[in-house]
């Protein structure tokens, strides 16, 4: 008799880019900017009418007739003008519960255009080739975008297994769809694989207490670093001729555009090589274990005070580039889900000493890290030696075998031992 399959929704989004000729991309602007003097408008409403008359219904009302007298702002779809009331709204929610500051009016230069299609129905996807799909955008028309993942689309959608809306969002590479998927998957069974602790670093960045690494390349290549230390030297040396208070001319914005597009190209690459990484170490192992990094902490600067300034800053910067460079945040939030979908579990462990500990006697002594890669262990009764991140991890997954865990407590980490206590030694 075979035993009964547990089915579950899952969420999740997808992100593919779009080919815009110049008059489709200007026409996605136009929504774009229409979205954010939507919210903008929204927002110092809000702050003028008394509190009995903050609600959705007089909301709605006031960007209606916002709608009829402002010409821009029809461009934005009525549906997506919704949308953005919806999003405001749930932003004081937001606020009220403690998750999130008040929101606030959206700057034109530093705000991240975007326009949200909430109705799957209105996209009308379809599959043209093998390389490219086909989707409505709303008062835009037809468009291309990268078909890189299957989509429930066709007759593949159903009530359970469909596509409930899309945002685009634009960023430095151009503009980009992001589909909200919806989808019914086998409820994953409980991972019987190994437990794996993981230590983080800048020249290894994942060692594994079983002696396995991934590393990567630089994200730029040469070339391509060589180019972007000339249009840094040339964005720079064309603000000096800049008056103060004088707008940005087009050839320095065209600079920074090219600097920005090649920044993103980076971290794609980067989010590229984390995804496939942790879905690698997701499959493998049942329990994942990490370190409780306060990132914020770790990297703020060495500069100090005029009183008492601070010491070897221009190397501490450095460092600080380096582990933001990383992104070890965004790696623990990929593992974090990905070992739920593989049926396994993440766990965090208090960071101090893991890397000053000896993972074989269990003491920290003074000058057993020699330098950054080896670990000589000056304990006269022991001696071991071994590679200086392989010994971290090796203290990352004791740390969770003795039972001490790391528990979220008032914005901080605060140790906890579990009931379950295994084994104290690391093998």
């Amino acid at each position: 008799m075979s035993a009964e399959v547990v089915l579950e929704k899952r969420q999740f989004g997808h992100r593919a880019r779009l080919a815009l000729d110049p008059a489709l991309s200007r026409q996605v602007d136009e929504q774009a900017h229409a979205a954010r003097t939507m919210w903008n408008l929204l927002h110092a409403w809000w702050q003028m009418m008394p509190k009995d008359k903050r609600t959705l219904g007089h909301a709605d009302a006031a960007i209606r007739q916002a709608r009829k007298d402002i010409d821009f702002l029809a461009a934005l779809p009525a549906q997506a003008a919704q949308a953005v009331l919806k999003t405001y709204f749930q932003a004081w929610k937001n606020c009220w519960d403690g998750r999130a500051d008040a929101p606030n009016f959206k700057s034109r230069l530093r705000s991240v255009m975007s326009v949200d299609i909430p109705q799957g129905r209105d996209l009308n996807i379809t599959r043209v080739h093998r390389r490219w799909g086909m989707v409505n955008i709303p008062k835009v028309g037809r468009v291309r975008f990268r078909w890189t993942k299957d989509l429930p689309v066709g007759k593949r959608a159903n009530e359970e297994n469909r596509i409930t809306g899309a945002r685009l969002v634009k960023d430095a590479l151009g503009w980009h769809i992001a589909f909200r998927v919806q989808t019914l998957v086998r409820k994953p069974e409980p991972h019987t694989g190994p437990e794996g602790g993981i230590d983080v670093g800048i020249t290894v960045p994942l060692a594994l207490s079983d002696g396995t690494t991934y590393d990567h390349d630089e994200w730029l290549p040469a070339k391509e670093k060589a180019k972007l230390l000339r249009l840094e030297q040339r964005a720079a040396h064309r603000k000096t001729f800049r008056k103060p208070a004088e707008r940005t001319s087009g050839r320095l914005r065209a600079t920074y555009d090219q600097i920005a597009g090649l920044r993103a190209k980076a971290k794609r690459r980067a989010i590229d090589w984390q995804h496939q990484t942790t879905t690698d170490i997701a499959r493998k192992y049942a329990t994942a274990v990490v370190e409780a990094l306060h990132i914020t902490n770790m990297v703020k600067s060495a500069k100090g005070t005029v009183e008492e300034p601070g010491k070897s800053v221009a190397q501490k910067s450095g460092l600080n580039r380096s582990i933001s460079g990383q992104s070890w945040g965004r790696t623990v939030t990929m593992l974090t889900y990905k070992t739920t979908r593989q049926g396994g579990t993440l766990v965090k462990v208090p960071a101090p000493n893991t890397s000053r500990r000896c993972s074989a006697c269990g003491f920290i002594t003074p000058g057993s890290r020699e330098d950054q890669a080896t670990f000589v262990c000056k304990n006269p009764g022991c001696g071991w030696e071994g590679n200086a991140d392989h010994n971290a991890s090796r203290n990352v997954l004791h740390l969770y075998r003795i039972g001490l865990v790391a528990i979220p407590a008032a914005g901080r980490a605060v140790a906890r031992r579990a009931k379950r206590v295994k084994p104290t030694t690391v093998r």
